[in-house]
């Protein structure tokens, strides 16, 4: 069955096989073909080959058993999202640098390109183009500063998705360690464990996606999220979903080189907007992102 979906700033994609998962019954959208139009002009959508709905519904959130900032368990409600099936790769981050630069229009950095670990790089006679490295287009993007992840999602008519959002498209509906289950990691389920700045890519693992069908949830690389860091219980109405650019934001998930016990998806760490190496404004080798919205993409 071919469904038509609404595309990011009005471009239309075609889907195919769009299927209820027997898990968490979110829809996949199969993109078959490239959009038109060139991608330095202006927003478009990155090409990815699907984007997962995670239906509304109370989840349980946070743990008991590990670290204190993840405590209490607590029930959450999540009203239905849309949530990117893999993270942002080189190659479409390096069209966003070409269509928007290096900065912000208030001058926040979006990338750290002279960083030793930066997989994309300047190019043309002017040195006003981006290429991805090559054998590193598809890998997840890295050394993306937090703004830089923002303005990217909000390039393509999307946003980065709330840590609420990530854990339950990672969790599901029961109380699963791992988006795959409670069976301990595998390298068929997770990049984790590797040399530093062993990233891969992240659509061959299958086998460890999240109840709705959201791949490489943990390992290879954390994820920036939209969400203020404040303590549990949860509450998206408490001021940190709407918090200032400067507020200490929320990572998720773990990185490829993360130690196994590292990996769950209750795990949160703070990213602070200290002017240090931590900080916002700088990327990470350790640290990619994808994005999400609430648009209802199945209903056109």
């Amino acid at each position: 069955m071919a469904v038509k979906v609404a595309g990011r700033y009005g471009e239309r994609v075609i889907a195919t096989a769009a299927r209820r998962l027997t898990r968490g019954g979110a829809l996949a959208l199969a993109v078959l073909a490239p959009l038109a139009g060139d991608w330095a002009s202006g927003p478009r959508a990155a090409r990815a080959d699907g984007i997962m709905l995670i239906e509304a519904g109370a989840f349980w959130m946070g743990s008991d058993d590990d670290s204190p900032e993840e405590a209490p368990l607590h029930r959450v409600y999540v009203r239905d999202f849309w949530l990117d099936r893999h993270k942002v790769t080189n190659r479409e981050f390096a069209r966003f640098l070409e269509a928007r630069g290096l900065r912000s229009a208030d001058d926040l950095p979006y990338y750290d390109l002279d960083d030793a670990d930066a997989r994309i790089a300047r190019s043309g006679a002017r040195g006003d183009r981006f290429v991805a490295q090559p054998g590193f287009e598809e890998h997840r993007v890295v050394e993306v500063t937090w703004f830089g992840a923002r303005d990217y999602c909000l390039w393509r008519g999307q946003r980065l998705p709330t840590e609420a959002e990530w854990e339950k498209a990672a969790r599901g509906a029961d109380r699963r360690r791992y988006p795959w289950g409670d069976e301990p990691p595998t390298d068929a389920r997770a990049v984790v464990g590797r040399a530093y700045n062993a990233t891969e890519r992240g659509d061959r693992r299958p086998a460890g996606e999240g109840p709705s069908g959201v791949q490489d949830l943990l390992g290879n690389l954390r994820e920036w999220t939209a969400s203020a860091y404040r303590p549990y219980p949860y509450r998206a109405d408490d001021g940190r979903e709407n918090a200032p650019p400067d507020a200490g934001r929320v990572v998720r998930g773990a990185s490829h080189d993360d130690p196994v016990d590292a990996l769950r998806v209750t795990i949160r760490r703070l990213s602070s907007y200290d002017g240090g190496r931590g900080g916002l404004a700088h990327g990470h080798h350790h640290t990619g992102f994808r994005c999400a919205t609430s648009e209802d993409l199945g209903g056109r």
